[in-house]
């Protein structure tokens, strides 16, 4: 799955990209999926949201034993334009979402649309990103 995640279990934002193709998903026709809220509370925060699986959701759920929250955030929300971008699903959130999204907003410059014409030279930035992964993550990672 590539492109825009976005709740499952609750009606469709138009803000989601080609959210047009949803007519052909079977959840469309169940009716406690069609509202607003779905099978959600108001308000009750992306923890109890189930997000469409995608490269984020999956890479989300082998981190989370190991990064900090707001890098979990950028990790797991980073392709979730209709709501750090777009401001749909607002509905759904909680006020430390809200706060955390100031770091996935952060980290959406360095995402999809930073894409540059010359290709990084892997040599030099492993030093770099070798750091880091063995700052956050053990030899071996749970799966």
């Amino acid at each position: 799955m590539v492109g825009d995640t976005f709740p499952t279990g609750c009606a469709y934002s138009d803000k989601i990209v080609f959210h047009e193709f949803f007519a052909a998903n079977p959840d469309i026709k169940n009716p406690a999926y069609q509202t607003q809220l779905g099978v959600y509370e108001k308000g009750g925060g992306l923890e109890q949201v189930d997000m469409s699986w995608g490269h984020d959701e999956f890479f989300y759920h082998i981190a989370k034993e190991y990064l900090p929250e707001p890098a979990l955030y950028m990790v797991r929300y980073h392709s979730f334009y209709p709501g750090h971008r777009e401001g749909a699903y607002d509905y759904l959130m909680n006020d430390h979402d809200r706060e955390m999204f100031q770091w996935v907003r952060a980290f959406n410059p360095y995402d999809l649309y930073s894409k540059s014409a010359s290709k990084p030279d892997p040599k030099e930035l492993k030093p770099y990103y070798q750091g880091l992964i063995e700052k956050y993550f053990p030899r071996q990672v749970a799966f």
